[in-house]
């Protein structure tokens, strides 16, 4: 946006300069009046000295000057006329210096010169510069102005989604007033729709768990009754379905308080190297898969604890799911960021499905197909939490084999 000013100021004062200069040219100041009274005044004050009795000494002392024949100056008929009415003419030479003719008498004419005409004064360009000063100031504030709104605007529009409000102070002499009263409706509509969908996924997961419940204690009943031991496997399937259901409107409803709005963060100093310690002993303690680390014994960031677990936990937890044999957890910093790695030998993600995984309710058909249980919400979570603390999810090929997540926060 900096640029879209600059250059449409740059090119309102070039257009202003290069304009200044077309008038200048085609309609220039004119001396041509000025120079032939001047020019007048000095031939009449020629001939008048030449009638004098030591006058025609003085201009040949003065000036390079001869006396000729009137005959030996051939003349159109125009200039003649000129020469006869007034008594002197001026020409110009091939080098634009002028000659002049003073008559004497009816057969003699005394010629002075050539002269060299000065050359004329261009002036300065102070005067231009100072006009396009005077032009461009106000165009200068103009700009301004109009920059402030634009990034008002800018700053409305990526507030608009909703999950924040946005201020636009004094519209009434904003110069987008009409797309700010737009956004303002766009913002309320935003906020309704977003209120009738928490409401709606709210009351649905709640409605849920009601039938669900009772579905329990259906199945419940029946294990004490049912002896037949193919029932009994139906009803543990029933059991295993009834508690999937479960996790999914959980899940929905985490993901949707969320989603909504972003929670106040409690920013304090925490030991990111406890935290990978405690959510590995958290989700590791039924599974084959060997899990390396290379961490060092302690490393102090500024986050917020709660939501820094959730998002190890998920990630550990996918890399356990989806690994062949091996996980790999490491942690690094420099002066600046901090990274964190979590890469296992599974099937890995293909480059052109790595975006998508941070969406919700994404399943990829191939590596992270149904068998490995979960909803497709457990990364979009890592994602939203990560852009909370100003970070990035980026995903990479393993060395393993399989997927790299690196997560990178300010250090």
């Amino acid at each position: 946006m900096g640029k879209l000013f600059i250059s449409l100021y740059v090119y309102i004062i070039a257009s202003l300069f290069i304009a200044s200069g077309v008038i200048e040219q085609l309609w220039p100041y004119d001396e041509s009046e000025q120079h032939v009274l001047l020019d007048n005044e000095f031939g009449q004050s020629l001939w008048l000295l030449s009638q004098t009795p030591d006058g025609l000494e003085q201009l040949k002392h003065n000036f390079d000057s001869q006396v000729i024949a009137q005959q030996d100056l051939v003349l159109p008929p125009e200039q003649q006329t000129q020469l006869a009415q007034n008594n002197y003419l001026y020409l110009y030479d091939k080098q634009q210096r002028i000659v002049w003719y003073v008559t004497l008498n009816n057969s003699q004419l005394l010629q002075i010169g050539p002269v060299g005409v000065k050359a004329k004064n261009t002036g300065t360009v102070i005067p231009y510069l100072l006009v396009l000063f005077i032009i461009s100031l106000p165009i200068g504030l103009w700009s301004l102005l109009l920059w402030r709104d634009f990034a008002k605007l800018s700053q409305a529009c990526e507030a608009v989604g909703g999950a924040q409000d946005f201020q636009l102070s004094d519209s009434s002499k904003s110069f987008f007033l009409p797309i700010t009263d737009t956004l303002k409706v766009m913002q309320q509509r935003i906020e309704f729709l977003l209120s009738a969908q928490q409401e709606l996924t709210s009351s649905v997961s709640h409605e849920f768990r009601t039938p669900l419940a009772r579905l329990k204690f259906a199945i419940a009943m029946l294990e004490s009754k049912v002896q037949d031991g193919k029932a009994q496997h139906y009803l543990s399937d029933m059991q295993m379905d009834i508690h999937e259901l479960e996790s999914l409107v959980s899940e929905m409803l985490e993901y949707a308080r969320l989603d909504t709005q972003q929670p106040s963060l409690q920013l304090v100093p925490c030991d990111i190297v406890a935290l990978i310690k405690a959510n590995i002993e958290k989700v590791t303690f039924d599974t084959p898969i060997k899990l390396t680390t290379t961490l060092p014994s302690q490393f102090i960031n500024v986050c917020d604890s709660h939501f820094m677990s959730r998002v190890l936990q998920n990630l550990i937890s996918n890399a356990l799911k989806h690994a062949t044999q091996t996980v790999h957890i490491s942690l690094t910093a420099n002066a600046e960021k901090l990274f964190l790695v979590i890469e296992d030998d599974g099937p890995g993600i293909a480059d052109a499905e790595r975006e998508k995984v941070f969406k919700p309710f994404t399943r990829l058909d191939k590596s992270r197909d149904k068998k490995t249980g979960g909803f497709g919400l457990g990364l979009a979570i890592v994602n939203k939490i990560i852009s909370w603390h100003k970070g990035q999810c980026k995903i990479e090929d393993s060395p393993l084999g399989g997927v790299k997540f690196i997560i990178t926060l300010d250090n």
